[in-house]
């Protein structure tokens, strides 16, 4: 699946424009953060500007280890009308401690939602800010009740999440989730070139915003319909390109 993150409503409208090429809509505001969150309101109008059909996922911020402060926030994006709900465990420096945080979203969210996904975030640059390791996000999410673990980067500095962790070890955060029968999400600067690898270790949801914005400028840059398009092209050629390998294998 495709999740394109716009800042706002006015992306939101253009990511409207491009929705035959993407599965979900997620709301962030990348001047708090790398999962920084977006208002409320902003959630609410940006699940009326997109079709029905397409999920909304909201993050909840890069989070601190304040478990009671985070499911209440996480309750909000689920009552603004998220079906996704993303937590960052950027405050969180043990397993222990992001189980603590997930499970306090989990109550608040499913007591609300049951329908509802809640997604516990790691951080492929964990050693630049000092947060869980990337491959305990799995265990964490599992043990949790989340549904699903992702990774992204924590310092939007140009860096990317193949910078910080290569392929082999994405492949296994993938293998550790669907392991525990959780969906597996990652993030973090993708760009086209990403997909190959990401398709061949059975990513479940790759995360994008830069690669989509006017210019690759997540920040200053704008999401761009045609660029989500020729994005969703590339994704699917991959997976076409890669059944077809599997198919000739077994054969």
């Amino acid at each position: 699946m495709l999740l394109i993150s716009p800042d706002g409503v006015e992306e939101a409208l253009d990511c409207a424009k491009a929705a035959e090429h993407l599965d979900i809509v997620d709301v962030k505001r990348p001047a708090e953060g790398s999962l920084g969150a977006n208002f409320p309101w902003v959630i609410r109008e940006v699940r009326d500007a997109v079709p029905a059909d397409k999920p909304v996922s909201a993050t909840v911020g890069d989070v601190p280890y304040k478990p009671g402060t985070v499911a209440q926030a996480a309750l909000g994006a689920v009552v603004s009308g998220a079906t996704y709900i993303k937590v960052g465990l950027y405050g969180c420096t043990t397993p222990e401690q992001g189980v603590e945080v997930m499970r306090a979203v989990v109550r608040a969210v499913k007591d609300h939602r049951p329908e509802a996904l809640v997604v516990a975030s790691g951080y492929a640059d964990a050693h630049r800010v000092g947060c869980v390791n990337p491959l305990s996000v799995p265990d964490i999410a599992a043990r949790s009740g989340a549904d699903a673990a992702m990774l992204d980067t924590a310092v939007k500095d140009g860096t990317r999440l193949f910078d910080h962790l290569p392929p082999d070890v994405c492949a296994e955060f993938v293998r550790r989730a669907h392991a525990a029968d959780l969906l597996a999400a990652l993030a973090g600067s993708v760009r086209q070139a990403d997909l190959g690898a990401l398709t061949r270790m059975g990513t479940d949801i790759v995360g994008v915003r830069g690669a989509v914005c006017q210019g690759g400028d997540r920040d200053a840059g704008r999401i761009r319909p045609d660029l989500v398009a020729a994005f969703r092209a590339e994704m699917d050629r991959q997976a076409r390109e890669y059944a077809a390998d599997v198919a000739a294998a077994a054969s």
